[in-house]
């Protein structure tokens, strides 16, 4: 059956993410849209601060990388897109309630930044099969990781004045070990989650 679903399954590759298996309108990939970027939100706030760093630990690139997997490259770079614009309008969504341009433009607005390319990343990934076996998810998620982390920590270096060197440590060296732990969780998810499909 014909959907009227915009376009964002790419018509020749076969593959699909999870959310394909749902019922194609434009009504779900809105929802898709919106869902991953309320999620993005909630896990903003859980936050641990980190003593001495200007960038605390959250949830959020849990959530962005996750979603990407699940909803695909592009629906998971507008959800993206739509936490960013929500948040520079004033809404509460980004890490301790914080709204507005001012983010953007503090240490931690490379980040945010980084979720939608990121998105579009692992959701590339996630449409070539990665995310159907533990080891690929985890690849995947590292891959988005390096993507954010390759915008953010030098966002970070430019608004605190860090030197490259003390950056790296302060906005990504310390987050590793949570980073692996979050990939591994996702390798158990992910395939999980594909496997109760297939029943």
């Amino acid at each position: 059956m014909t959907t009227l679903a915009f376009p964002l399954v790419p018509r020749s590759n076969p593959r699909r993410v999870l959310a394909d298996l749902l019922p194609g309108t434009v009504a779900r990939d809105i929802a898709l849209v919106v869902g991953v970027a309320a999620l993005t939100a909630l896990a903003a706030q859980l936050r641990i601060p980190v003593p001495g760093l200007p960038v605390p630990v959250t949830g959020q690139t849990f959530a962005v990388l996750l979603g990407a997997a699940a909803i695909g490259p592009v629906r998971g770079a507008l959800a993206q897109a739509l936490y960013l614009a929500v948040g520079l309008v004033g809404l509460p969504v980004f890490t301790g309630g914080a709204a507005g341009v001012e983010v953007l433009f503090g240490a931690s607005g490379g980040y945010i930044v980084g979720f939608v390319v990121a998105s579009i990343v692992v959701g590339a990934l996630a449409r070539r099969g990665l995310d159907r076996g533990v080891l690929g998810t985890v690849l995947a998620y590292a891959a988005g990781t390096a993507t954010i982390y390759a915008i953010g920590v030098p966002w970070l270096a430019v608004t605190t004045g860090m030197a490259p060197g003390a950056a790296l440590m302060a906005g990504a060296v310390v987050f590793l070990v949570g980073d692996a732990i979050k990939a591994v969780l996702a390798g158990v998810v992910l395939p999980g989650a594909w496997k109760l499909t297939e029943r």
